[in-house]
């Protein structure tokens, strides 16, 4: 029989989730806390840098998993966003445009007055543009939110998470020509990259709903399908160093607009999205390092309170045009915080095609560290401010 210690280790990762679940139950049972603030606690203490249960020893197929955790709430948001709405209101384009635009270049001069070089400001702007999707969701989900501010939060987030992954590849881009002066390795790490994901991902988006309404599934719903489908996709995308999030928001986007009913029962896919949603947020606060926090504290909080000011800005500045109050647009603002989820898996993605930028960009551990706790909170509180969480009975 192996050593207990061995034991443990194999089985750490079973342990982690077990101990975030629960956790997660009574942190929300007792204190009202979010389940995933609970989780991204539970996962920072058990990371190698911390408590150490967890391996240090890098898993791709726990990467690979929290990838097709990701990509399932990406497909949600990219499906629950109706392209129609963009062009009957052109001002909730304008207020995305502005308040990106504002995180970036405010991020980017405020690292550059911190001493940081123009390539690492550049990256740190556009991965403060974003703002996940994956924590908005499952946040709607918990508190069963509806209303103007929930869905201009997920509108607007899943914008973010376009313009981020655009900006962020475009840099990479510049920088591997700078570096190299090999404009073929810089094409296809950026331009081609783009291109091919979102194709890929607009391909499912047309063939996945064409072989349902050919076969006119038996199934109650079609959540095994899109299960399978997204699971494919991920790992298609993690294959060919591909990105994922365009890929999935590009699917769920398309697929909305193929006419396929995605019933009540199939959000969050069942006990499947509730599984991985627990890994998904342990496994991205244990890969923050504390010693990242430390280093990086002071220039980590001036970003988060500039790049909340930004986004609160952009949206309040448009609130009137695009159709609500400026207290809406506040809190809509407000719930734009979350951000460790899109920007740890995007780093992990570049550490896995090659690029190392985790101790490059520290700042963004601290900012990581902090919006993974705090960001599900101002989310709860911004929905229940705007009066959109129903009350118990009416849940």
């Amino acid at each position: 029989m192996p050593p207990f210690w061995t034991i443990i280790t194999d089985l750490a990762w079973p342990i982690a989730l077990v101990i975030a679940w629960i956790f997660g139950e009574i942190g929300f049972r007792w204190a009202k806390l979010p389940h995933i603030s609970v989780y991204a606690m539970i996962g920072f203490m058990l990371a190698p840098t911390q408590i150490g249960l967890l391996p240090k020893i890098e898993n791709p197929s726990i990467l690979f998993l929290a990838n097709i955790g990701f990509g399932l709430i990406l497909f949600e948001s990219g499906y629950r966003i109706n392209l129609r709405w963009f062009f009957n209101n052109l001002w909730i384009l304008v207020t995305s445009f502005a308040e990106a635009t504002l995180t970036f270049v405010f991020i980017y001069l405020v690292a550059i007055y911190y001493g940081l070089n123009q390539s690492t400001s550049l990256l740190l702007a556009a991965l403060s543009t974003a703002t996940s999707p994956a924590t908005i969701i499952r946040m709607i989900h918990e508190q069963h939110s509806s209303g103007q501010v929930t869905e201009r939060i997920l509108h607007l987030s899943v914008l973010n998470c376009i313009f981020a992954v655009f900006l962020f590849k475009v840099i990479i881009g510049l920088v591997i020509f700078r570096n190299s002066g090999d404009l073929w390795q810089a094409i296809s790490g950026s331009l081609i990259v783009l291109l091919l994901s979102t194709g890929l991902g607009m391909l499912f988006g047309v063939v996945l709903p064409t072989l349902l309404k050919t076969f006119k599934s038996t199934y109650s719903d079609n959540t095994l399908a899109f299960s399978i489908a997204i699971i494919l996709l991920v790992a298609i995308t993690h294959y060919f160093k591909l990105s994922p999030v365009l890929a999935t928001l590009t699917f769920g986007i398309v697929s909305r607009h193929g006419r396929i009913v995605f019933n009540s029962s199939q959000r969050g896919f069942g006990t499947l999205g509730d599984l991985l949603t627990v890994l998904l947020f342990v496994f991205i606060a244990a890969k923050i390092d504390w010693e990242l926090v430390k280093h990086g504290w002071v220039l980590g909080l001036a970003i988060i309170l500039v790049r909340q000011v930004a986004k609160m800005g952009g949206i309040s500045l448009f609130a009137y045009f695009s159709g609500i109050s400026l207290k809406k647009g506040l809190l809509t603002g407000v719930a734009m915080a979350p951000i460790s989820v899109f920007v740890i898996l995007i780093l992990e993605q570049s550490r896995y095609i090659g690029l190392n930028l985790v101790e490059t960009l520290a700042p963004l551990a601290m900012v990581a560290f902090s919006l993974e706790i705090i960001g599900p909170l101002m989310v709860q509180y911004s929905f229940y401010f705007a009066k959109e969480i129903p009350t118990t009975k009416e849940r």
